[in-house]
């Protein structure tokens, strides 16, 4: 066997996975968000904070010499040959903390005394009442003030807030600083081993709604709103998973199956088709969009013979 200098050993496993593509193989580092990356090759290879972690296939660590072995397939010697000769030639910049984006400060946004225009605006669109107090009684779901919309609260494994989406009958979007991977969720009464991905927190409530109107228990999966679908890049193979999907799996290692129920469109069909793609090796997983109109909600309103919410929608900066 080769010998190598133990130093050399020490120094070439310092450079970080980041570090290492940055400096060396930048056309392989994809940008999503805030201070997370993936690869071109690997969408579902994520790095953040000095780790990264490739979740179709259930393995990670911190430095190049892990990915190269573990990923590119490389023995030891070549990766620490291949680390400390580019290192040699072109001595590595480490990415340093000023260059992080700084983080906005998340805030929710005030409560309104009572949330009777929130839950009048909920019921129009067919949504259960008793739904509805599940998620007010939980912290999940209130009123805001002075512009009384919906605001739909996800929260961290303490219970701490950490995301808020904002509904209102004219108005779409997100609290600022939200943290994406805490969207708004129910989780199954017992832990189960299904989640149901919806694109918004009303498709979410409709989907559940349904569940009841049919005598079935609403509360036996788990629910998770992704507060839209991402945008899908040229090669649906290079598209990333949610983040919000991303960190439930990541944290619940029961799951098994996955039931997809996205919009009736080009980009809820892409987005399936992606996370079919990326995680069906892992998973099972199971494409559901509604039977009809564009999503959940309009299929509950088809059901309750009501008319569909016809409001033009668009996002906004949070008010």
């Amino acid at each position: 066997m080769p010998y190598i200098d133990p130093e050399v050993v020490i120094e070439a496993k310092k450079i970080d996975l980041l570090t290492y593509l940055k400096n060396y193989d930048p056309a392989e580092l994809v940008h999503l968000h805030s201070n997370v990356y993936c690869t071109q090759t690997h969408n579902s290879l994520k790095i953040s904070n000095g780790k990264w972690c490739w979740y179709s296939r259930g393995i990670g660590g911190r430095s190049a010499i892990d990915y190269l072995i573990k990923v590119r397939g490389m023995n030891f010697i070549e990766a620490i040959e291949k680390v400390a000769g580019q290192a040699a030639t072109k001595p590595p910049i480490f990415l340093s903390k000023t260059e992080l984006p700084k983080k906005k400060e998340f805030k929710l946004p005030l409560a309104s005394n009572n949330n009777t225009n929130m839950i009048n605006y909920l019921k129009s669109r067919g949504i259960d009442y008793e739904i509805l107090c599940f998620c007010i009684n939980t912290g999940r779901l209130y009123e805001s003030y002075p512009y009384h919309n919906a605001v739909f609260v996800g929260a961290d494994e303490k219970g701490i807030p950490r995301y808020a989406a904002i509904r209102g009958i004219s108005f779409i979007g997100e609290a600022k600083g939200s943290e994406k991977r805490y969207s708004f969720s129910i989780p199954a009464e017992d832990s189960g081993d299904i989640i149901y991905l919806f694109e918004s927190p009303i498709d979410l409530l409709s989907y559940a709604t349904l569940k009841k109107i049919n005598d079935q228990n609403w509360r036996q999966d788990n629910l998770l709103s992704l507060s839209g679908v991402f945008q899908s890049r040229k090669n649906i193979k290079e598209t990333s998973i949610p983040i919000a999907l991303e960190h439930f799996l990541k944290n619940n290692s029961d799951i098994k199956k996955i039931i997809l129920c996205f919009d009736n469109d080009m980009a809820g069909k892409i987005a399936a088709q992606a996370i079919q793609m990326t995680l069906s090796k892992t998973y099972y997983i199971k494409n559901n969009p509604p039977s009809s109109g564009k999503d959940y909600n309009d299929l509950l309103c088809d059901c309750l013979k009501i008319p569909r919410w016809q409001s033009k929608e668009r996002g906004n900066d949070a008010r």
